[in-house]
């Protein structure tokens, strides 16, 4: 069954508490080579019907209803099947 993929993310300007605390541990069990965390948010929805309209109202839902515009960006909408994104 196909499914949409929605990418919600902290806008860049914002702190991201959650994503400096697993930095933080990760500094301190020594995986020094990552130099930054931000957490986000993903949402898949399943469908039925032709992709293209439910791509559109994908679009529609991450902004509307998924995402607050106010301090998040949606990254990304897209259409997956089999788990592979096309």
């Amino acid at each position: 069954m196909p499914v949409i993929v929605v990418e919600v993310m902290p806008k860049a300007e914002l702190l991201d508490p959650a994503g400096k605390a697993v930095a933080s541990a990760l500094a301190r069990t020594g995986r020094l080579e990552f130099s930054g965390v931000r957490i986000g948010k993903r949402f898949e929805l399943t469908f039925g019907g032709p992709a293209d309209a439910a791509l559109e109202s994908a679009k529609q839902l991450a902004a509307e209803l998924l995402s607050n515009s106010v301090i998040e960006d949606v990254v990304s909408v897209r259409l997956q099947r089999n788990g592979t994104p096309e």
